[in-house]
């Protein structure tokens, strides 16, 4: 399983961050409403999207999936942040989904309870919060990680909207970043496309740290850290940028300047808009591998 310490160390880094505020989760509990406005795809295509259930080894997940009402496209999974599946990230899915991409988006924490997995108006500072999301974020394992990608990428492949014909992308935001690394690196024939935003634990010195799965990897790889991660943690960029140059893996590595840990979901408290349309520009363009 996940080590304690590792879960009680992004804890704390999130508190220090204000990641996670009785404003962020009163955004939650009302929707879009206090979400930052995100624009749409230019030649934006019309979607269709569904509330879905997959069988895994586990249980049956539960997941958004969104993707082009006309044609094939070609598959991205998403993996959410300890926050997991919510209006911003369905909001997201359809975004990628306008620019022409069959998205899904699982519940992370199915294991646990459906989605959503967090108390709407609840503060991390609340110490029963704080043990929630930690309990659930401990159900997860590299294990677990790898079960559930072959479950999903295998429901995906299953789907008529789904061009099978081209590899597909995965991306991974806080916790995600390194789930999103363990799926490009155990299906390295499949996956074509990855990209982190203000990832976790990418590169550390425990024997399952995520950076030495790179040689596995066959994808492009794009890794947007947040300012005050790097601030944290200087040396993981360096680990990172030596694993892809030594395994010849193209890697677009990069600190967004002034950004905070979370940036980029448009219902968190530190969203940077600017940043945040730069990372999903650059998203864009490391999905034009697959």
């Amino acid at each position: 399983m996940c080590d304690q310490d590792s879960f009680q160390d992004m804890i704390e880094h999130l508190q220090r961050n204000d990641a996670l505020t009785r404003r962020r989760f009163g955004a939650l509990s009302i929707g879009a409403g206090l979400m930052a406005a995100l624009p749409h795809a230019a030649n934006a295509a019309e979607v269709i999207e569904n509330e879905v259930e997959i069988k895994t080894s586990d249980g049956l997940a539960d997941a958004h999936f969104v993707h082009p009402a006309q044609g094939k496209a070609p598959a991205v999974l998403v993996w959410t942040d300890i926050f997991g599946l919510r209006p911003a990230f369905r909001q997201m899915g359809r975004r990628l989904a306008e620019s022409g991409y069959a998205v899904l988006t699982p519940n992370p924490f199915y294991r646990i309870r459906r989605a959503p997995t967090t108390t709407p108006g609840a503060s991390l500072q609340d110490e029963a919060t704080r043990n929630a999301v930690m309990a659930m974020a401990r159900t997860l394992s590299p294990e677990t990680n790898v079960t559930d990608a072959q479950a999903f990428i295998g429901w995906l492949d299953g789907q008529d909207a789904v061009d099978k014909q081209r590899r597909m992308g995965t991306t991974g935001y806080c916790m995600g970043g390194p789930i999103m690394m363990r799926t490009a690196a155990h299906f390295p024939d499949r996956v074509g496309a990855g990209a982190s935003f203000h990832g976790g634990g990418l590169a550390t010195d425990k024997p399952d740290s995520p950076h030495l799965l790179v040689p596995k990897m066959r994808a492009h790889l794009l890794i947007a850290i947040a300012a005050n991660d790097d601030q944290r943690e200087p040396n993981a960029k360096v680990l990172l940028r030596e694993a892809f140059d030594q395994a010849k893996i193209p890697a677009e590595i990069e600190v967004y300047a002034g950004t905070k840990h979370g940036w980029c979901p448009p219902d968190a408290a530190v969203y940077d808009e600017e940043q945040a349309e730069k990372a999903w520009a650059r998203l864009l363009a490391t999905l034009q591998a697959i």
